[in-house]
């Protein structure tokens, strides 16, 4: 067994220190030891999305990267959008266009979409391609898929995290 070490996560605006192994996947710590069901492994190499995080507002491969690698950076989950008991717009939207069908795919693909709406004018067809790139459904599901983010950028309200 391998030294484990203290790390400290920011993670949806709090604090969480965890002790873990440090080549441990930021994916297994986000589930098993933080409770954070929505991060979920599909491939496991960085190419469905479902793991999807924010990282300083980025999307990013959870399964790709180690605890010891994100210690001290901004992580958001789905868990972490939204608030009161409210759902968050991009949210919202997704429920709104049916754009899910097993939702296993779902959690990456509204914090991508969030992304996209901080990072870009919120209009841009072909940046949306290219945010959306990283993420897979299984179900088939694009095209509502594409109807939530439009819908979410026509209703744009920021700030979204």
């Amino acid at each position: 067994m391998a030294n484990r070490e203290r790390f400290a996560l920011q993670v949806n605006g709090q604090i969480h220190v965890v002790e873990a192994e440090p080549a441990r996947r930021l994916l297994d710590v986000l589930r098993a030891d933080l409770g954070l069901t929505s991060v979920r492994e599909g491939c496991g190499i960085g190419v469905c999305g479902a793991c999807t995080v924010l990282m300083g507002g980025r999307p990013v491969s959870s399964c790709l990267l180690l605890v010891s690698q994100v210690h001290g950076q901004p992580i958001v989950t789905v868990e972490g959008l939204g608030g009161n008991g409210a759902l968050h717009p991009v949210q919202r939207a997704f429920v709104e266009h049916f754009a899910f069908q097993c939702a296993y795919c779902t959690p990456g693909f509204i914090l991508t979409v969030v992304a996209w709406l901080e990072q870009t004018s919120g209009q841009d067809e072909e940046s949306l391609w290219e945010y959306l790139s990283g993420n897979l459904c299984r179900c088939g599901s694009y095209r509502n898929i594409l109807k939530a983010a439009r819908a979410a950028a026509r209703n744009r309200e920021p700030p979204w995290v």
